[in-house]
C-alpha cells in the first residue's frame, strides 16, 4: 500500500512537472491579438502614430512637441499589446520622442512567443530607431519588458545610451521560484532572461524602479539586480506601490528626476569615453 501511494505521488509529480514544462510559455505571456486596423483607428486619440511610417508594424510613436532629446523604445510587459501602453507616451512632455514597441505574436504582429523571439526582434527594433532617428537611443522595459530590454542591450551596447527597467528582476528563474518554491524551476525553464547576467558588463546609466509592495516581481530582485550593475546607476523605490498600479503613485516632477538622471548621465559617460578616462 505504501509503495502504491508513492509510485501514485510520484506519477502525479511527473505529471505536475511535465505540464509545466509544456505550458510554461501560457504562465509567462499573456499577449491580446487585436488586427492592424482597430490599433491604429484608435492610435490617433492617444496621440499615437504608426511606427514605421510603412511596411512592416512594429509599434506605435509620440513625438515631443519640440526637438527630441533622445529616442525611447519602450517594451512592455508580459499581458496586453503596445496599444494598451499609451500612459508612457506622455513621457515625449520631457523631451523624448517615445516607440511603444510592439513584441512578435502581440497586438497585430505575426510571430513566435518566446525569449529568442522577443529578443531578437527587439535588437532589430532598436537598429531601426538608431538608424531613423540617430542618437541617442534610451531603452524602457516593464517587467518582461525589462528583460528583454536587458537582452537586447546585451546584442548591440553601443547603439543604446541608456536604460529604464521598471519592476524587473534579476533572474527570471528568481521570479518563478517565487511563486512556485516547491517545483525545480531553474531546470524547467525553458526561457531564462537573465538580466544579471545581460548587463553584468554595461557601461551606460541605468535607472531601475521597484514597487515597494510588489508581489508579482518583489522588490528585492530589482534590488539584486541593482546592486550588481557597475554602470552608473540609481534607483526609486515607489511607495506604497504594486506590481501593476504604481504609475499612479508617481507625476511629471519623478519623471523628470529619472528622464534627467539617464540624459546627463549619459553625456557624462559619453564624454568619459572620448576623452579616455
Amino acid at each position: 500500500m505504501f509503495r502504491r501511494i508513492v509510485l501514485q505521488l510520484a506519477l502525479l509529480g511527473g505529471l505536475l512537472v511535465g505540464g509545466m514544462t509544456v505550458f510554461q510559455d501560457r504562465l509567462l505571456y499573456f499577449p491580446d491579438k487585436a488586427t492592424l486596423e482597430s490599433v491604429l483607428s484608435a492610435a490617433p486619440s492617444m496621440g499615437l502614430q504608426r511606427w514605421p511610417a510603412a511596411g512592416e508594424f512594429r509599434g506605435l510613436m509620440r513625438e515631443p512637441q519640440g526637438p527630441a532629446r533622445a529616442t525611447l523604445v519602450l517594451f512592455h510587459g508580459n499581458a496586453g499589446h503596445a496599444g494598451h501602453r499609451a500612459p508612457y507616451a506622455d513621457l515625449s512632455r520631457h523631451g523624448l520622442r517615445v516607440i511603444l514597441a510592439e513584441y512578435p505574436g502581440y497586438g497585430p504582429r505575426p510571430g513566435d512567443l518566446g525569449e529568442t523571439s522577443l529578443t531578437t526582434n527587439a535588437a532589430e527594433t532598436i537598429a531601426m530607431a538608431l538608424r531613423e532617428f540617430g542618437a541617442p537611443v534610451l531603452l524602457a522595459g516593464e517587467s518582461l519588458g525589462s528583460g528583454v530590454a536587458a537582452a537586447a542591450y546585451a546584442q548591440a551596447p553601443q547603439a543604446v545610451a541608456g536604460l529604464l527597467l521598471m519592476t524587473p528582476w534579476d533572474r527570471l528563474e528568481n521570479v518563478a521560484s517565487h511563486h512556485y518554491p516547491w517545483l525545480p524551476v531553474r531546470w524547467l525553464l525553458r526561457d531564462r532572461y537573465d538580466s544579471q547576467r545581460h548587463l553584468a558588463g554595461a557601461s551606460v546609466p541605468i535607472a531601475v524602479v521597484v514597487a515597494e509592495r510588489d508581489t508579482i516581481v518583489p522588490a528585492r530582485l530589482g534590488a539584486s539586480l541593482y546592486a550588481g550593475l557597475s554602470a552608473p546607476k540609481r534607483m526609486w523605490q515607489v511607495r506604497g506601490a504594486g506590481h501593476n498600479d504604481w504609475l499612479g503613485h508617481v507625476d511629471d516632477r519623478w519623471w523628470q528626476e529619472v528622464v534627467d538622471f539617464l540624459l546627463q548621465e549619459g553625456r557624462a559617460t559619453a564624454t568619459a569615453h572620448a576623452t579616455g578616462q
